[in-house]
């Protein structure tokens, strides 16, 4: 939701239909209400196999800008009647927008019922719901807030608490976005490059736990943010930085955070991400704040084919920037969900499931490993030719079935809406599920260990959440039960069980090495996340995967020992440094993520331990991505050496950029001398 132009650059006939004289305040030509709506169903295209339905529309629900789906497997949304209220339209629902829940009380899979769980001028076009037990968490610029419905009445027992506050990016879809639940009992959440700051309900700004503000400023974040915390707000780290308009983010079983981005409009660079902790995401020069118009002019004069323009965009060549997972070209990317249930067909499980605005369809990228890092390829799940139809959000339900809110707009976002009278305004909210699949509502009964253990198995967060709370209270009474399922089959339901075990209190280590011994890459990776979060001696820990035969276990090392301040930190880092293959830029962002404030103990290690054999492919990346004060001379030996390609010339000219200290002028000033000779 984050272009009108950008949906006028993705098809003529939109286009066309969008500058035709009068568009703007235009009702849906399909006409309003139910019986439109599931006309309009049929224009909707599902791979084989899968079908859609139609689970409600307006009036029921209009606008729908975000969407969570609780455990009794009813939908809530955020509505966005009063989008832009300060466009010429104005404000179309004086006593503010709503938050409604959906429910299909007599299960034929349509929605029968409609709760208004919360009206008010505070939660206008709310970009983020997410429900957890008794409590709500809205997101809504400059505000997150966290509302209670301890009665179980369906309504908000009063005015809600403020978890965070002075945000910026009001009525933007550039400000915060949607949390989510995580294996490790967290919440995850970000906000677009609009946000620019976060502060406590006092006003202060919120210090996250590597010591810094949270603001924008480049000292050291930019742009848009990622975080996690927990529940209550404490605790907050800043996950990844510099992104453009980071819409929402998803997390799985194993503690991965993937994410969507949109690019500058029209410029072919929408982005799926793999949120490697602590990484920049190079929408904006890490050094300057520039953007990337500069540099991409600077390369066309070069001969740079335009076809590079997405990466230039990204920064994709510079130092210390984390490469995408996936560029999917122009769009409007806007909710995402990570599938782990059944329900869907095998090409789906397990998988990111996303919906683009603009080019109008929902999608799985399947995700593989390469390297200590991913790619993925684009499957579509629901699409249509109807102009109108314009994916915000998907969720999972407890049954496995997906739930996908339709904005349903001529416009994409970008301050704008066809749609500008209430009474005509649409919305609806779809079922995707394999054909002949009925709505059901597992039978959920937490207060049991064989209940909780139930409920933390199922693909719907909500429900996960309600089985983590009790399973975490039960303590050890838990074990036996999570044991006989940590020692199940299933990956990523291991995981989950590992996360409640480490957690029993005496019994860290024991689950944690457990972990790090597994046979799954993806368990070692877990148990390592576990082991830092709950303070373990990390350093230890990397000893024991130092020489992993994945490099992605060797990536999660390479992080956990960042800013450790153990006197064996730098030799394992050099140890991980020596087993880069020269080919892996995801390993080569891992070791400078590191590397953060210890480049010199950490360069110096890896200098040490290859001495004059540095310069070898692999060698040439580490030192290209060092910020160390003894990486200039070796990359001026690399510059001025007749063998070095003119584009290897220029990336290590640029790496001197990232340098700072009198090593970096003396190298300039040798480079200068040498070209007049």
């Amino acid at each position: 939701m984050n272009s009108l132009l950008r949906g006028l650059r993705l098809t003529g006939a939109l286009t066309a239909a969008i500058l035709l004289p009068g568009l703007a305040g235009a009702a849906n030509p399909a006409g309003f209400g139910l019986a439109a709506a599931k006309e309009q169903v049929k224009h909707l295209k599902t791979p084989e196999g899968i079908e859609v339905s139609l689970f409600a529309a307006e009036p029921m629900v209009v606008n729908p800008a975000n969407m969570d789906v609780d455990a009794r497997g009813r939908v809530w949304c955020t509505e966005g009647a009063n989008y832009r209220v300060w466009q010429k339209w104005g404000k179309l629902r004086p006593d503010g927008d709503r938050i409604v829940i959906l429910e299909d009380t007599d299960g034929d899979g349509l929605a029968d019922k409609q709760t208004v769980f919360y009206q008010g001028n505070e939660i206008n076009t709310a970009l983020g719901i997410c429900v957890l037990g008794d409590k709500v968490i809205v997101s809504c610029s400059p505000n997150v807030f966290v509302f209670t419905d301890a009665n179980h009445d369906d309504k908000a027992d009063g005015p809600p608490q403020v978890l965070f506050t002075g945000i910026k990016g009001k009525d933007h879809d550039h400000g915060v976005h949607a949390f989510v639940f995580g294996p490790d009992g967290k919440v995850y959440f970000n906000m677009g490059n609009e946000g620019q700051e976060l502060h406590l309900p006092d006003g202060r700004f919120v210090t996250d736990r590597a010591g810094n503000e949270v603001r924008t400023t480049g000292k050291p974040y930019r742009q848009g943010l990622a975080f996690r915390c927990n529940p209550d707000g404490t605790g907050l780290e800043t996950v990844g930085w510099n992104f453009r308009n980071n819409y929402e983010l998803c997390v799985d079983s194993f503690g991965s955070i993937w994410q969507s981005d949109n690019d500058d409009d029209g410029n072919r660079g929408v982005r799926i991400n793999f949120v490697m902790e602590y990484g920049n995401y190079g929408y904006s020069d890490e050094m300057t704040g520039a953007g990337w118009g500069d540099a991409w002019k600077k390369a066309q004069g070069r001969g740079v084919p335009d076809s590079e323009r997405p990466n230039y965009h990204w920064h994709q060549y510079d130092p210390g920037v984390v490469p995408n997972l996936l560029q999917t070209g122009n769009g409007s990317p806007t909710g995402i969900a990570l599938y782990e249930g059944h329900l869907l067909p095998a090409p789906f499980q397990n998988q990111i499931i996303h919906c683009d605005a603009g080019p109008r369809v929902v999608r799985a990228y399947p995700v593989e490993r390469s390297g200590a890092g991913y790619q993925a390829r684009m499957v579509d799940i629901l699409t249509s030719d109807d102009t109108w139809f314009r994916p915000s959000d998907v969720c999972v339900a407890p049954d496995g079935a997906l739930y996908v809110a339709d904005w349903n707009d001529a416009g994409v976002g970008g301050h704008m809406m066809a749609d500008q009278k209430l009474e005509t305004m649409t919305g609806r909210v779809y079922r995707v599920a394999p054909k002949g699949s009925k709505p059901t509502v597992p039978k959920l009964d937490t207060s049991s260990a064989a209940g909780a253990l139930a409920a933390l198995q199922s693909p719907n967060q909500a429900t996960r959440y309600l089985g983590w709370q009790a399973l975490r209270g039960l303590g050890a009474k838990a074990e036996p039960g999570l044991k006989k399922l940590w020692r199940g089959q299933d990956p990523r339901l291991r995981a989950r069980a590992l996360q409640l075990l480490a957690r029993i209190p005496g019994r860290d280590s024991t689950y944690v090495h457990a972990a790090l011994a597994d046979k799954e890459a993806d368990l070692r990776i877990c148990g390592l996340r576990i082991a830092r979060e709950l303070g373990l001696d990390t350093t230890d820990l990397v000893k024991s995967l130092v020489k992993d035969p994945a490099p992605q276990v060797r990536r999660e090392c390479a992080i956990a020992l960042r800013h450790s301040k153990s006197p064996l930190a730098p030799g394992l880092w050099a140890e991980l440094a020596t087993q880069h293959d020269g080919k892996d830029r995801w390993y080569v962002e891992a070791l400078g993520i590191a590397a953060d404030g210890q480049e010199e103990a950490f360069f110096g290690a890896w200098l040490a331990a290859v001495g004059s054999g540095w310069n070898t492919p692999a060698g040439r990346d580490i030192v290209w991505r060092s910020r160390s004060r003894k990486a200039p001379p070796l990359l001026v030996k690399l510059i001025l050496d007749k063998a070095t390609s003119p584009a290897d010339k220029q990336r290590y000219l640029r790496s001197l950029d990232f340098i700072q200290g009198p090593e970096r002028e003396a190298a300039l000033v040798e480079l200068a001398t040498e070209s007049l000779n």
